[in-house]
């Protein structure tokens, strides 16, 4: 089924132009208000469809979320969930952000990013994947519309608020199948993150699905199944490698092994 096939109903309506309005003024909702309205997947990503429309913006490409078991338990999930996200909100590195201006109550994720260089098919091999798309380091800013949102957030207004998509900061991007000789070397990319010149964590990209690969394979055939295409030139970060911070003031510095490089945002307050 695809989202054009939902419905909204007058209350759906009304919470994807208040996340909408949420959107624009930075003024929070309150989970009491919405719990309840939104109660399966496909209405959600119809409310999200929505709320995409109204930005009147162009989808420069999506967020992949829950990509671990850790992270699907936290949201009584048993699969990933995706978000579109504006062109303008993704960002190359080095990036600079203002805390009260831009944002909400955003965390920090360390990912790797993936841009088709064609259109992606759902019946794309993972190969076929690693030789149609280039790769990037990525720091992804998730943000929410809701106050007091994370961990607690339900599941449907997840999917609702664009999968809480904030800002991607992205690194260098280079050919996947120049970075990575077969598909399973994706599985072994180790990134260190710093806040201010301190080690706060680290990760491997093998807690994304076993591999990242397998992250935007899912991705296009979800798009398909929607009705929906992963376009040339859309970019996708792909799933955290670690339990994310709260993002906070200060220099926020991601390395990647792989050549990737350094991936950096300021934060100013």
């Amino acid at each position: 089924m695809t989202n054009q096939n939902v419905t909204l109903n007058t209350q759906q309506k009304s919470f994807a132009q208040a996340l909408f309005n949420a959107y624009q003024t930075k003024q929070p909702l309150k989970r009491a208000d919405w719990e309840g309205v939104v109660t399966d997947d496909e209405t959600a990503y119809a409310v999200q469809d929505c709320v995409a429309r109204l930005k009147q913006l162009p989808t420069g490409g999506y967020k992949v979320s829950l990509t671990s078991q850790q992270t699907q338990d936290m949201f009584d999930a048993d699969s990933p969930l995706y978000g579109q996200q504006v062109d303008s909100h993704f960002l190359p590195s080095p990036a600079v952000l203002s805390l009260k201006q831009q944002t909400m109550a955003p965390l920090l994720e360390v990912e790797l990013g993936f841009r088709a260089t064609e259109d992606l098919l759902p019946s794309d091999s993972l190969d076929d994947l690693r030789h149609k798309t280039t790769v990037c380091g990525t720091l992804e800013l998730p943000d929410c519309r809701f106050a007091d949102w994370f961990p607690d957030l339900n599941k449907y207004c997840v999917m609702s608020d664009c999968a809480v998509g904030g800002y991607v900061v992205y690194g260098r991007e280079r050919p996947a199948d120049e970075v990575f000789s077969t598909v399973d070397d994706a599985a072994n990319v180790n990134a260190t993150l710093y806040h201010d010149g301190q080690k706060e964590a680290t990760g491997q990209s093998s807690e994304v699905l076993g591999n990242p690969f397998k992250s935007l394979q899912w991705l296009v055939g979800k798009l398909a199944a929607q009705g929906k295409q992963f376009r040339a030139g859309q970019l996708v970060s792909s799933g955290t490698f670690l339990l994310p911070p709260h993002l906070t003031a200060g220099k926020w510095e991601a390395k990647f092994d792989h050549g990737f490089g350094d991936v950096v945002v300021n934060v100013n307050d």
